[in-house]
């Protein structure tokens, strides 16, 4: 018996109070077997005793009876939370993502833009796509239902792609305060970038990472939300890892440009999400080609990048994003393509895309939490 077969029957698993499993919520350390002994160790935070001894009750529940299976061994490695742990830091209040149990979500849909590599303007995709996503649901009769969450601590754009500054008012106060996003083009957006001077670089360890992050998932006030983008840095260290234990995202979306150098970085970002069972919505192909006055189409960046990097991770390609100076001068202005010039090409591009994250957001077998 592998550790993959032992971790697939510990999806059976939930962790007390929810219906998200103990493995996509990143808990499982090692799994292994050896002359009929089952051997699992957890780790958690959490500050309720319970919580531990419901979670060693239930692994070995789901574990007697495999073929050649004796004995089970569980090791559960508990730290105390300052802040609620992944599972108990979604709560009812204010902007988080879920109802406590048998309650509404206020967030229907959580989506990581995620890219591995830097420098292919995922910030530019997320701030179109979350912008068209809010036309296509007003359109619905929707209106303010679509919130971007800016991930990237080191260097966040989505402020200045938005035309936003300044910071965001708080409601409340002590342990009760709670952020509220700025809203523009039918988006609510939360970036570090409003809480810190733009002529301040912030220096900080993944700890520090990790509690930002947190406190953006448990006190910002979204409200009611149909999906909230999750505009998440390069690579896949301390701000992805910390993102996918806090928030139960219901997907991601890859973006990448078409040449090698950004395809095989991307999958490996795909991978990441893979292992921790967030679901792959597809892959966005950016600055795919460019068209001269003339018509004629050259593969700056070579082609079929995207295809290829979503047909290895078992996913769809959800459309190609031209390379045009309209789209950065967008960014640079704060007046997203999608918002200035909505019958473009580029705009009906994002717009196609949003409908098919929605499309299969809809379709997903995540349960419901």
């Amino acid at each position: 018996m592998t550790s993959d077969q032992i971790k697939e029957q510990l999806k059976q698993v939930k962790y007390p109070g929810f219906s998200r499993d103990i493995v996509s919520f990143g808990l499982v350390r090692t799994a292994g077997f050896f002359d009929g002994t089952v051997k699992v160790a957890l780790s958690l935070t959490s500050n309720d005793p319970k919580a531990p001894l419901q979670l060693k009750t239930d692994v070995e529940k789901a574990l007697r009876g495999l073929p050649g299976v004796k004995d089970i061994l569980v090791e559960i490695a508990v730290a105390p939370a300052k802040t609620p742990p992944p599972a108990a830091g979604v709560t009812a209040t204010g902007g988080n993502l879920a109802g406590n149990a048998g309650a509404p979500k206020k967030i229907r849909h959580a989506v990581a833009i995620a890219s591995g590599k830097g420098g292919v303007g995922k910030s530019t995709f997320s701030v179109n796509l979350a912008c068209g996503l809010a036309q296509l649901l007003e359109l619905q009769g929707r209106p303010g239902r679509v919130g971007l969450l800016d991930c990237d601590i080191y260097g966040p754009s989505v402020p200045l792609m938005m035309g936003l500054s300044g910071r965001p008012e708080v409601e409340g106060d002590g342990t009760d305060a709670m952020l509220v996003p700025m809203e523009r083009y039918g988006v609510k957006v939360m970036s570090m970038g409003f809480l810190v001077d733009e002529n301040t670089p912030v220096v900080w360890r993944g700890p520090m990472i990790m509690k930002t992050i947190q406190q953006f998932v448990q006190n910002v006030k979204w409200g009611e939300l149909d999906v909230l983008l999750i505009d998440l840095p390069p690579g896949t260290g301390d701000a992805q890892l910390s993102l996918v234990q806090t928030i139960p995202l219901d997907g991601a979306v890859l973006v990448t440009t078409p040449q090698l150098a950004a395809t095989n970085v991307a999958r490996k970002g795909g991978l990441m999400f893979q292992k921790v069972n967030v679901p792959l919505l597809g892959v966005a192909e950016n600055m795919s080609y460019f068209v001269d006055p003339s018509g004629q189409r050259h593969d700056l960046f070579g082609s079929g990048g995207g295809v290829i990097t979503a047909e290895k991770l078992g996913t769809v390609l959800l459309g190609q994003v031209p390379l045009i100076p309209e789209i950065r001068a967008g960014g640079d202005s704060g007046v997203p393509i999608v918002v200035s010039a909505p019958q473009s090409l580029a705009a009906g591009v994002f717009r196609e895309m949003g409908e098919a994250v929605l499309a299969r957001l809809q379709k997903s077998t995540v349960p419901p939490r």
